[in-house]
């Protein structure tokens, strides 16, 4: 064999450029189911169709249970997060065994998508298909996720995890963004288009189902499958076979992460502070348009805001992270978030300025916090257990984060008050605060076997 020349290392780089570039691609098609879906239209729209089917008591009663409309979206969102823990330890077992992430992120992409179009035909009292519709989508973003997430310490270096990691969070909040515009011209003026606001809010829905598996074409085509150490030791695995293997490699991928008691108190804290991140993005809208009564529209420019603001953010704080260390730039993020919730409790009604305001906060904040969160974590990934350990930071990612909505839920169900449900997600920002300042990320770094970067 001959040594490498410039020529090969250029041409090495060149590829390794184009997948990254290719890779961002997913956050860009994706962050529109987040944004449009779950973040503004879904939650007040599945909430008026459960009180149109509430019954004289004044409640709906999915499974014979009692519940109220204005908990039912939390509550669904919460289900589908429950199954998601289900399923991505299993999805992530699949791609380390097989080494073929690619076919499961894409089908993953179709059954997303394809739900979320689906959404087109959520009318009248049809509350249970809103919700069973939303669970399919949610499961099949928080599992793409997961796969996407666990390519980035293949692509990206350790000293430049930060930048790529930050850049894609950017770009997706550009996409989001754009998108938003798009259906602000549609919903604000929907009249004029010989629409009902019902029906301009199902195009909205249906078209954001549209995007995200048009768009999933391209990281599609430029990302690869790698094969990895312990694919080759299961070669032609597929099918049943497969399925066996990854229960037993979940029950292994425990055990392991036994053995890294500091990547587990790093994902730890994650899980804590991040599930308030979480209820915060998908019962924003609930609490503007219930609690505050803003309109749609105000709601609308609101989160525009915050998905502009959030892609400046996101790269201002990686910019900060290089300077001062990734874990001490997330750290200030919470004493921020936390601020973000007191002053929301505090929020008068019918005045959208305050609102937008806080939105502003929020994007602030928002991007930098989740980008530089996913970066901290693949340092401390050992190497060939990326899918695997990427299943369990999903987890903590989405997948545990029902405990944030089922909280919020479960708060109004018993009080009657947005504003007692806003408050009680402060406590997820101050305890994930304590429990990260608490990781010796260095160390961390080191205990899973990767080159420790200068600044962390």
């Amino acid at each position: 064999m001959h040594a490498p020349t410039v020529d090969d290392q250029g041409a090495r780089l060149a590829a390794l450029r184009r997948e990254q570039r290719g890779w961002y691609w997913y956050d860009w098609a994706n962050s529109v189911y987040s944004t449009t879906v779950l973040t503004v239209f879904l939650g007040p729209y599945l909430t008026s169709i459960a009180q149109a089917a509430a019954g004289p008591d004044g409640f709906v009663h999915p499974l014979g249970i009692p519940v109220r409309p204005g908990s039912f979206f939390a509550y669904t969102v919460s289900a589908s997060l429950l199954l998601s823990v289900l399923t991505m330890p299993l999805a992530g077992a699949l791609a380390d065994r097989t080494g073929r992430k690619k076919p499961l992120l894409g089908l993953c992409s179709v059954t997303g998508s394809v739900a979320t179009a689906g959404m087109f035909w959520l009318e009248g009292t049809r509350y249970l298909l809103g919700g069973a519709l939303l669970i399919v989508a949610n499961v099949a973003f928080v599992v793409s996720m997961m796969l996407y997430n666990s390519y980035l310490p293949q692509i990206a270096g350790p000293e430049e995890r930060d930048a790529v990691s930050t850049r894609g969070w950017a770009f997706g909040y550009a996409a989001a963004g754009l998108a938003l515009i798009a259906h602000l011209v549609l919903y604000g003026a929907h009249a004029s288009f010989g629409l009902t606001e019902g029906t301009a809010i199902r195009i909205c829905l249906a078209s954001s189902g549209l995007w995200w598996g048009l768009f999933s074409v391209i990281p599609l085509r430029r990302l690869r499958d790698r094969w990895t150490d312990r694919a080759a030791d299961h070669p032609g695995a597929g099918g049943p076979a497969v399925l066996g293997q990854g229960l037993a490699q979940l029950r292994a991928t425990l055990r392991d992460m036994r053995a890294h008691p500091l990547t587990l108190a790093f994902l730890l804290a994650y899980l804590v502070y991040n599930d308030g991140v979480q209820t915060v993005i998908t019962q924003a809208s609930v609490y503007g348009s219930q609690e505050l009564g803003l309109d749609q529209t105000t709601l609308i420019v609101s989160v525009l805001l915050v998905q502009v603001l959030a892609a400046a953010g996101a790269l201002v704080m990686g910019r900060l992270a290089r300077r001062h260390g990734a874990q001490r730039t997330v750290l200030g993020s919470l004493v921020a978030w936390t601020a973000t919730i007191a002053a929301g409790c505090a929020l008068p009604p019918g005045e959208p300025a305050w609102f937008s305001a806080l939105a502003a906060a929020i994007g602030l904040v928002l991007g930098g916090s989740q980008a530089l969160s996913r970066s901290l974590f693949s340092h401390v990934v050992p190497r060939g257990k990326e899918a695997e350990y990427f299943s369990a930071y999903e987890i903590s990612d989405r997948g545990v984060s029902w405990l944030g909505p089922l909280a919020f839920g479960v708060a109004y169900q018993l009080s009657g008050s947005y504003r007692l449900a806003i408050a009680s997600l402060g406590v997820f920002f101050v305890v994930g605060f304590v429990l990260l300042a608490r990781v010796p990320m260095r160390r961390a770094v080191a205990a899973a076997g990767n080159p420790v970067p200068d600044r962390i």
